[in-house]
């Protein structure tokens, strides 16, 4: 006998409920849901961080502003963003050696920031007006610094959700929020010039302490004696230098369209002009972060279990799309009053860009998929070329279209290269999620 009509969407609710809580128990989708309410959490507070900077400061300076923050961000991730894929897979399996892994990656990440982006102030004027008031020793070296703060920054969220503890990510990208939000608003009075650059780096250098000392004396000894009667293979560092040198590459993917870009955009517009298409650039990219939330715990699972890679493939592929063609939709069909809420300019300027890098994120699912794969797999060969392959058709293509399209030619270039590239990965992905089990040995998930 069915239950009544009036019961059907408690039951309903009941079984939603029951699946999220059967899900959270797993691994693999504790850290991806994670990761992704950690975007969620970014992009709500970020588009109240941006509202108020719209209304708090004159429109050079917010464009200005967004552009600075753009570059510290490029130089910032030139090394940090390629050991994301690396702390990702080796965190699981580093053991002992955990703590000299992940200072490791913070050192040389920070370090190759820095000296890149000194070459940056040293080529400063030809870098476009934009860039200007960058020039000067007390400016320059504030930028550095900058730079080594979110080097460091960037790797935090990896080192969480590599060690299972990627739940913490969403608390720190909350506090930092809401303090980046205050510190805005205080510096539009003190420092209007450069309020916007300043409140977004020194909450961030704030929130270094907390968490790292919760990795060190906390997180990563308790994954170390989890891990330590596990019979497998002491970490070879020079394994992680080679798994880097065929990752690397890759990662010039996501600086060439998320930060390298950017910074060629702002070298080419006004100050103005750069906000209306930062803030359309920015909220499309943290669509396409939610692509790699997932991917990102995939990674981690797959080295922690190879033998169940090609089911958690699959079922990372399925939630993914679950969660993405819903905001996808109403990104598309909500961007013009998305923006708007930022001013008339906005919507005006960067709906249609918006609406591009959002149905490019659909392909992108695809091939986060299968690069996660690829990472947990070791075969860094075949990831880098993926990788370097869609970095060079989303630059040229950019460059191509520009003269015509302006600044949406960014959006073009993604959605056109992102589906060149799924198409001609599918009948990889296709192998890896039908691939069934293999012989392999894992790692117990004992740091759970």
């Amino acid at each position: 006998m069915s239950a009544p009509v009036g019961e059907r969407p408690t039951g309903r609710l009941s079984g939603m409920w029951q699946g999220l809580l059967r899900d959270l128990r797993n691994p693999l989708f504790r850290n991806g849901y994670a990761l992704m309410a950690n975007t969620a959490i970014t992009a709500v507070l970020g588009m109240g961080y941006w509202w108020l900077a719209a209304q708090l400061y004159d429109p050079a300076d917010f464009g200005r502003g967004q552009a600075v923050i753009t570059a510290m961000r490029l130089f910032a991730s030139l090394t940090a963003l390629g050991f994301v894929g690396a702390l990702a897979k080796f965190i699981p399996v580093a053991g002992r050696h955990t703590p000299k892994l992940i200072v490791r990656a913070y050192v040389i990440a920070g370090a190759t920031g820095v000296v890149a982006a000194l070459g940056f102030l040293i080529t400063l004027p030809w870098w476009g007006p934009t860039y200007a008031t960058l020039g000067g020793f007390g400016p320059g070296l504030f930028f550095l610094a900058s730079v080594l703060v979110w080097s460091v920054f960037t790797l935090e969220d990896v080192t969480l959700a590599g060690l299972r503890k990627a739940t913490w990510v969403p608390v720190n990208s909350l506090g930092y929020g809401l303090v980046k939000m205050a510190m805005l608003v205080g510096l539009a009075f003190a420092l209007p010039d450069d309020g916007i650059f300043v409140s977004w780096i020194i909450p961030a250098a704030m929130a270094l302490i907390p968490i790292n000392i919760l990795l060190f004396r906390k997180v990563v000894p308790r994954h170390v004696r989890q891990t330590e009667t596990v019979t497998t293979r002491p970490l070879d560092f020079r394994e992680v230098g080679r798994f880097l040198s065929g990752d690397y590459p890759g990662t010039l993917s996501i600086l060439a369209s998320v930060y390298l870009i950017p910074v060629l955009i702002a070298a080419r517009v006004d100050e103005v002009t750069f906000g209306y298409f930062s803030m359309a650039h920015t909220l499309g990219s943290l669509i396409e972060l939610l692509a790699m939330n997932m991917a990102t715990s995939l990674t981690v699972e797959g080295s922690f279990d190879r033998d169940r890679l090609a089911s958690n493939s699959r079922r990372a592929l399925r939630r993914a799309f679950m969660i993405i063609i819903p905001i996808v939709v109403v990104t598309i069909l909500a961007a013009p009053l998305i923006l708007r809420v930022f001013g008339a300019g906005f919507a005006d300027q960067g709906t249609l860009l918006l609406q591009l890098m959002a149905v490019a994120v659909l392909p992108r699912v695809l091939i986060e998929i299968y690069l996660s794969g690829l990472r947990a797999m070791g075969q860094a060969r075949r990831l880098a070329l993926v990788q370097v392959c869609l970095a060079v058709l989303v630059l040229t293509g950019t460059l191509l279209l520009f003269p015509g399209a302006g600044m949406n030619s960014v959006g073009y270039a993604l959605l056109l290269s992102e589906l060149l590239i799924a198409a001609l990965i599918f009948p990889g992905l296709r192998k890896m999620l039908n691939g069934g089990e293999t012989s392999q040995s894992s790692v117990t998930a004992g740091s759970a």
